[in-house]
């Protein structure tokens, strides 16, 4: 390996051939020129006569050959030199090329980024090139942008329809048009929420406006699914029965992607406006904005309906005007009567004013102590650092005299206080010799609540301050005070026009103040009563003693008191609820009490009205109970021909629109848990019709199948409600999950109408899913029903059936309020290879409640299980 690198360094520094002709004659010349002064040095020190035969004389000798080769050296050393000179120059070209490629590529990048011509860079094979990344990300930045503004634009756009519109009708095509023309929709509806349900207002498609009627309930189809779940539905899987209009050049065209989009404000569901596109994928950028506009066309919906009801209440004010300018003789004859009465008060008046102006004297000079009082002036510089405090802060402020004041202390104020003293801080520092004042509030070292008012200038410019200045004092007290001024203000105007009866009464029993209702209920007047003793009144002796018994109560333990009491007043006989409060003065001793009665009479008589109904409605669903209790089959029942089976049965109410059924015919048995529409007393009566058509059918023929039972049953409960008659828009009925199970061929018949059946067979788990329809319910027209699907299985000992209704997945419960749902059955039933009925009997119990927790049952729950 030494050998070869050695020979390629001789190959690459002893290349002649690299060397240029003016080096290789410069290189020969030296060696020429010496070589004779060397000679001729060597025959000089020899004192030999010059000649060739000399020269080659002298070279007998070994340092004669030594300095020659030493000569060939240094020239090989020069040649040496030469190439690897030339190397460096070779390979610094090459680099300076290179770099000269890739600032060449970097500018060309930087132009077309300045240009905003992403698409080319994109072209350009630069893979690792940082200006390249930079070119994407801001390429993928511009797409963002242009996104959003696509979105504000789309925003104004609505903003303004909702702004130009008033009319429900007109806003309702206006907005679906706008929407449509912005998105690039086909065809759209505006649907308004109106009782339980969803009218349509205005539909528009292939830019014209077409008179289409719809009414969707809550939770029926697409538009219902949407207002039951309050949440934006994007499909692009449109169902074959979607309602679709026709362009007039392509037909009836079925849009690709659906957006539909409840119309919200706050949780409250105004409408629903349901766009199509002819496009197979809708873009993020526009769900989201199809998202924001959920919240602006709902309150404008919202602001309509409060207007509307405004304009109702506006005619009845107007109706209340003719009214009143129907009273007007007789309120001239009061204003007389009011002038007359106005010449004593202005007398009064001008006694009152003398004595509001020395208050607002003494006012002012308490106003100017507190302001001396508690008042510091701080100072900071432009970067909002303390440069002077005055002494009384620390006081003020709570600190100790050993403590030091580091300024605006973000953890002793509010957040509130704290954005407040930075904006009127930047304010002040952009306004030179400007003023400002703010109010904050501040937490003393104690934990005390100060309120404090500053007023900032900002003096930067001052060469004697070079700050800005705050003056800074106390206003605690001032807000307190302006607090009870307006509590007392608003508890006097409650009290004058409260329909209740207010009294006054301090501890000797005389009567301090009463509100105008006070003289209804009593019969005598306010001016008859005040300022006099309650046993000196001629009303109530009850009422009279119930007044000094709470006086003696309320004196030894000062604690409120509220009672009922039956009076008599000039109306009849009334039941009053009376609310004594002690009122305690600034030393907390008791002042007086005050005496709150709110007329209970008509209240009680309705409670007594709603007892009586309740207990009669009570004994009739107790007695459908009973009822229905005794045809039901019960566990016992059923573990006499399967003795390892349970029925977990919860109604939601008294009775239930869920029922078990079970039947036995020879070797054969029947057995379905029943759903019907509903719950408590309608589904408990569809229930019966349920009950007995179910052991009807079995009883005419024992060889029917599963589905036909279904299908008999179906049209039994149709016929039975008469859902078949023209104008019946009943859609009540039941679904329900039925297995026939002949143990002598060891099969299982099942079918289904919506609800599954589950079979557990060695820790393994089978589902075996119902038709896709209901029983009974209004026939669909033009569309021809399918027949219930029937499903034999073959079945071993050991192997568990189970069956139930939609009310235990359906319940609600969980840390996360979410429903039950059939997934957590499942694992529930192969959690284990070797549990038992009894077990999963316990299981469900006892996991459904500890689910459900503190929440409401949403639904009758019925789960059947059975070990074949």
């Amino acid at each position: 390996m030494p050998a070869k690198r050695i020979n390629k360094y001789i190959r690459e520094y002893l290349n002649f051939s690299s060397i240029k002709e003016q080096e290789s004659f410069f290189i020969a010349a030296f060696l020429i020129v010496v070589y004779l002064m060397t000679w001729t040095g060597f025959i000089d020190f020899m004192r030999l006569p010059f000649s060739m035969n000399t020269i080659v004389k002298i070279h007998t000798t070994w340092l004669v050959w030594f300095v020659d080769l030493l000569i060939i050296g240094v020239s090989l050393g020069a040649v040496v030199f030469i190439n690897h000179n030339r190397k460096l120059k070779n390979k610094q070209q090459k680099e300076l090329a290179k770099l000269k490629g890739e600032l060449q590529y970097n500018n060309q990048v930087a132009d077309l980024i300045r240009k905003g011509d992403y698409n080319k860079i994109l072209h350009i094979n630069k893979n690792n090139s940082s200006l390249l990344n930079l070119a994407k990300d801001l390429m993928e930045t511009n797409k963002k942008e242009e996104e959003l503004k696509w979105i504000t634009n789309g925003k104004d756009i609505i903003n303004e329809v909702l702004r130009r519109y008033r009319n429900i009708d007109e806003l309702s095509i206006e907005i679906i048009k706008a929407i449509i023309d912005y998105t690039d929709g086909i065809q759209g509806a505006f649907y308004l929420l109106e009782g339980n349900k969803l009218v349509s207002r205005a539909t528009y498609a292939f830019n014209r406006q077409r008179f289409i009627n719809q009414e969707f309930e809550i939770g029926k189809g697409l538009v219902g699914q949407v207002a039951y779940e309050k949440a934006m539905i994007y499909r692009t899987e449109i169902p074959d029965d979607y309602f679709t209009v026709t362009s007039g050049l392509l037909n009836d065209v079925k849009p690709k992607s659906l957006i539909i989009l409840p119309l919200m404000q706050e949780e409250e569901l105004q409408g629903i406006v349901e766009i199509g596109f002819m496009h197979d994928h809708i873009p993020v950028y526009k769900l989201e904005f199809a998202q924001e506009l959920s919240s602006i066309i709902g309150r404008t919906i919202y602001a309509q309906k409060i207007n509307a009801q405004t304009e109702v209440l506006l005619k009845e004010s107007q109706e209340m005007t003719v009214t009143l300018r129907q009273n007007e003789e007789k309120l001239k004859e009061n204003a007389r009567e009011m002038m007359m009465a106005q010449e004593d008060l202005e007398l009064s008046n001008e006694l009152l004013e003398s004595k509001i102006q020395e208050v607002e004297h003494g006012q002012k000079r308490m106003v100017a102590l507190l302001t001396n009082a508690s008042e510091f002036i701080s100072i900071y510089d432009e970067n909002q650092q303390l440069v002077f405090e005055s002494p009384s802060v620390k006081r003020i402020l709570g600190y100790r005299d050993d403590e030091e004041i580091i300024g605006m202390d973000p953890e002793m104020m509010t957040p509130k206080g704290y954005r407040t003293i930075n904006n009127l801080f930047e304010y002040l520092k952009q306004t030179p010799g400007g003023e400002s004042m703010a109010q904050y509030a501040y937490l003393k070292k104690s934990g005390e609540k100060l309120f404090l008012e500053t007023k900032g200038k900002n003096l930067l410019h001052d060469p004697a301050i070079k700050g800005i200045i705050f003056n800074t004092q106390d206003i605690t007290e001032r807000i307190r005070a302006e607090k009870e001024e307006r509590m007392k203000s608003r508890m006097q105007s409650l009290s004058e026009n409260s329909p209740d009866m207010i009294l006054r009464i301090n501890t000797t029993g005389k009567l301090v103040y009463a509100n105008p209702a006070v003289s209804d209920f009593i019969g005598l007047s306010i001016q008859e009563i005040t300022k006099k003793r309650i046993n000196d009144l001629h009303i109530d002796e009850r009422f009279i003693g119930f007044i000094n018994k709470v006086l003696i109560e309320i004196k030894r333990n000062e604690e409120q008191i509220i009672d009922e009491l039956e009076i008599t007043s000039p109306h009849g006989d009334k039941i009053m609820q009376i609310k004594a409060i002690p009122e305690l003065n600034e030393e907390n001793l008791l002042e007086s009490v005050l005496f709150v009665a709110h007329d209970m009479t008509e209240m009680k008589r309705i409670e007594q009205d709603i007892k009586e109904k309740n207990k009669k409605i009570s004994d009739s669903i107790n007695y459908a109970q009973r009822i229905q209790t005794s045809i039901l089959p019960d566990t016992s029942f059923i573990r006499h021909h399967f003795p390892r089976s349970f029925i977990f049965y919860r109604p939601k109410d008294v009775v239930s629109g869920d029922f078990p059924w079970f039947v036995q015919k020879d070797e054969t048995f029947y057995v379905a848990a029943v759903d019907c529409t509903g719950h408590g007393v309608p589904g408990a009566l569809l229930s019966f019709i349920g009950y007995f058509l179910l052991n009807n059918i079995v009883n005419i023929d024992n060889n029917f199948n599963a589905a036909k039972i279904l299908d008999l049953l179906h049209d039994g409960v149709r016929t039975t409600l008469k859902q078949n008659e023209e104008g019946n828009n009943g859609r009540d009925g039941m679904d329900l999950a039925l297995c026939k199970i002949d143990k002598e061929k060891k099969t299982i018949q099942y079918a289904g109408a919506h609800n599954p059946l589950y079979l557990l067979r060695e820790g393994e788990l089978t589902e075996y899913k119902g038709s896709r329809k209901g029983i009974g319910g209004k026939p669909l027209l033009k569309k021809k029903e399918r027949e219930f699907e029937n499903h034999e299985i073959p079945y071993r000992e050991g192997d568990k059936i189970f069956i139930f209704s939609d009310g235990l997945p359906d319940q609600l419960g969980g840390e996360r309020r979410r429903k039950y749902q059939s997934k957590r059955i499942r694992e529930a039933l192969t959690e284990s290879d070797d549990l038992s009925m009894a077990h999963f009997e316990r299981h469900f119990s006892s996991d459904f409640y500890q689910w459900m927790g503190e929440e409401k049952q949403v639904d009758d729950v019925l789960m059947i299980g059975i070990e074949l």
